[in-house]
């Protein structure tokens, strides 16, 4: 293995739409990297994106993004991947990618061949693993039922290298792809150039997020250097080092165990894993073990959940803080005498400076001086939100108390009219994994159609 050529990997960007530092990433051109990629989203921004089919990030700062990567990789001639298109990677995320990146083909008179790989999965195939048995919740999530399936409009399933690969074999310059692992965009080439699945897979987890596992972390362009016995991280920022301790700590990224990680394909072992500080800057990481494993996918989808009002307001009155957890559920027994009995059960309330991020076991020894109250109604329509959100924003404003101080009213809203129309609100209807039968199946599912720019 030792003596296989060295590749270099960049990644450009660990969300690509947010902005990529031009000073990192033309210094990571200077280093000759031998292809670029970007994860560009995840479920990270929740259930709406992937429901509604929108993009999370700017327009204009993603085709900034885009040009930037394209450009740069045109001027190597290497391979650009980009994975998990246009934040969720469903048929119109990826779409809006497409458009974007022939517009910057024509604009800036770039020729290369562009492969696409979609990563809708079709919800016949879904049912038929969920009645199979084939189908497991991760984490607290509740067993899938029909109507979580066929009432999605998209449902995608995280690919791995072996879509990549096929569009490079099939001549791609360019390849953009719907939903994907993190990294199956930077083990694809590693892999075709014969190193090893268990130090490539390593790689690609850390520098899938850029610089994140740098100290201080961020989100500058990096570069892995992979040999056949272990790979090298090289911030293209010089302010950020990847030391031993930071680059380890990242295997605590996203993860329950530090020292196993998931893919679609098998199992990646780290428990051997060796970090040595090179110098101040870089990190030589080796020991990485695979275990091959039946293939599955992961799949995600979102479902509509109703509509969505909310108000906020806070409080510094040390009797309502001290009460507001009973204050809160007296005022949706009301809202639902008033608003009909179901009211109550659509309300959710968050107290910020209490229990607003965490659900805290018991209150704190010192009430803080005042906390910020967020509450939401989620009802089937529009119509039904705003009544009940408006009836709660009352009737909890006036709520009355024994010892209350004030009848004028116990909130102070920063804005009004307080009554928010959010939108359309969305729930994750599916994050599980599915069975599938042969590896064949996992190159069907993810088709690719080639174009010339």
């Amino acid at each position: 293995m030792s003596k296989l050529e060295p590749v270099r990997l960049m990644s450009a960007s660990g969300q690509l739409g947010y902005g990529v530092l031009k000073p990192a990433f033309e210094r990571g051109l200077a280093h000759e990297p031998h292809m670029i990629g970007a994860d560009m989203g995840s479920v990270d921004p929740g259930p709406a994106y992937l429901g509604m089919g929108k993009m999370a990030t700017d327009p204009e700062i993603t085709r900034r993004d885009l040009t930037m990567l394209l450009e740069g990789a045109r001027g190597l001639g290497v391979p650009l991947i980009i994975g998990t298109a246009g934040t969720a990677g469903a048929a119109p995320h990826l779409d809006a990618v497409l458009d974007m990146v022939r517009g910057i083909a024509r604009d800036r008179g770039l020729s290369f061949k562009l492969a696409s790989i979609r990563a809708d999965i079709p919800k016949e195939r879904v049912l038929q693993a969920r009645r199979a048995g084939e189908l497991s919740p991760l984490g607290a999530f509740p067993e899938a039922t029909d109507a979580d399936i066929t009432e999605s409009p998209h449902i995608v399933a995280q690919m791995d290298e072996a879509p990549f690969v096929a569009a490079l074999e099939g001549g791609a310059d360019v390849v953009i792809a719907g939903r994907a692992c993190d990294t199956a965009i930077y083990t694809t080439v590693a892999l075709m150039r014969g190193h090893d699945r268990a130090l490539s897979t390593h790689m690609a987890k850390i520098i899938e997020c850029a610089s994140l596992c740098c100290d201080p972390g961020g989100r500058d362009s990096i570069m892995a250097t992979l040999d056949g016995d272990g790979f090298t991280l090289d911030c293209m920022n010089p302010d950020r080092h990847a030391s031993p301790t930071s680059v380890a700590a990242h295997a605590l990224y996203e993860q329950g165990d530090p020292f196993t990680v998931r893919e679609p394909g098998g199992e990646l072992d780290l428990s051997k894993a060796v970090y040595t500080a090179l110098d101040e800057h870089r990190v030589r990481v080796s020991g990485a073990l695979w275990r091959d494993m039946k293939p599955s996918l992961k799949l995600e989808a979102a479902a509509p959940a109703g509509f969505r009002c909310a108000f906020f307001a806070g409080t510094s009155d040390p009797r309502v803080i001290e009460r507001i957890e009973t204050i809160w559920t007296e005022v949706k027994s009301i809202v639902s005498g008033l608003a009909g009995e179901d009211a109550g059960d659509l309300l959710r309330a968050r107290f910020y400076g209490l229990n607003g991020v965490v659900n805290w076991p018991s209150p704190p020894d010192m009430p803080p001086r005042e906390i910020g109250i967020l509450v939401e109604c989620v009802a089937p329509t529009r119509e039904r939100a705003k009544a009940v959100i408006t009836v709660t924003k009352q009737y909890f404003l006036h709520h009355g108390f024994p010892g209350r101080l004030s009848t004028a009213g116990n909130l102070a809203f920063p804005f009004t009219p307080p009554e928010l129309e959010v939108g359309p609100a969305w729930r994750f209807s599916l994050h599980h994994v599915m069975q599938i039968s042969d590896r064949a199946e996992m190159r069907d599912l993810f088709p690719i159609a080639y174009e010339d720019l």
